[in-house]
């Protein structure tokens, strides 16, 4: 059990699928994750929540008006109580915000922005709706990180915008990954990988989620059942089994079974 009634400033709180095609979506996470889903009506845009065990642990958010031709992905919110300070020094460390801080009634307030690698992503302040209610379980989220070309770049906005300690894993130069944990916190947050052009595939610096599984081959077995795209083999690491997947819209996450304690 991973109850999470809170988070701290500058940890991964929340991450949202833009679906194109929110019933592929659907069938897709339904059967891979197991989750149930809660249309939350047309005020919020039928924005859905995904649930497991009954509390919400991601969403679904279609198109929004105009945004037609968008592509799939899932975005990742850091947490903060201050959302208007950190979006100015979004800009002050060399980030763009694109979409300044607004009410989302009866949730919190949000925020978009643009670090200088190239990667997107979301600030959210609470105020009734803290984030994913359930974290490091079989069914959610269980790491965030970002893969970029310029870690350099990365490590020092992200240190401005919240002050992270950032350790190095490896050698910095073959594998350069650093965990990134905030003041007064003792594990790691969330952390960031150096990535080639080619290992983006040509794509952006990106944020990416993983998802805990009780049976990463299994699901993953089911993941290209459903449509999905197996991207290779299966792998056990010293933070668990995992296999990297596209599901039928094209939007990248990770399927990892947890070490046992």
């Amino acid at each position: 059990m991973a109850d999470r009634p809170s988070y701290p400033d500058g940890a991964p709180c929340w991450v949202d699928l833009h679906a194109p095609d929110p019933g592929v979506a659907r069938a897709f996470y339904g059967a891979v994750m197991g989750w149930e889903f809660q249309d939350v009506g047309a005020e919020y845009g039928h924005y859905a929540m995904c649930l497991w065990r009954g509390k919400p642990v991601a969403a679904l958010m279609p198109p929004p008006p105009g945004g037609d031709g968008m592509p799939a992905m899932w975005n990742v919110y850091l947490a903060t109580r201050d959302i208007d300070a950190v979006v100015a020094r979004v800009g002050e460390a060399g980030g763009k915000t694109v979409l300044e801080p607004h009410e989302v009634p009866k949730a919190g307030r949000m925020a978009f922005a643009f670090d200088p690698t190239g990667a997107s992503f979301g600030l959210w302040e609470p105020a009734g709706h803290d984030g994913a209610q359930l974290h490091g379980e079989a069914g959610t989220v269980c790491w965030n990180e970002l893969v970029t070309t310029d870690g350099v770049a990365a490590d020092r906005f992200y240190h401005e915008l919240f002050g992270y300690d950032q350790q190095q894993i490896g050698d910095g130069k073959q594998f350069d990954y650093t965990t990134w944990k905030l003041p007064g916190v003792e594990e790691p947050v969330c952390g960031r990988l150096r990535a080639t052009a080619e290992q983006l595939r040509g794509g952006p610096s990106a944020w990416g989620t993983y998802f805990a599984v009780a049976d990463v081959d299994a699901a993953a077995r089911e993941a290209a059942a459903q449509g999905g795209t197996v991207l290779g083999a299966a792998f056990d690491s010293p933070f668990g089994r995992m296999c990297p997947v596209l599901d039928p819209l094209g939007a990248a996450f990770t399927l990892c079974t947890l070490p046992t304690t």
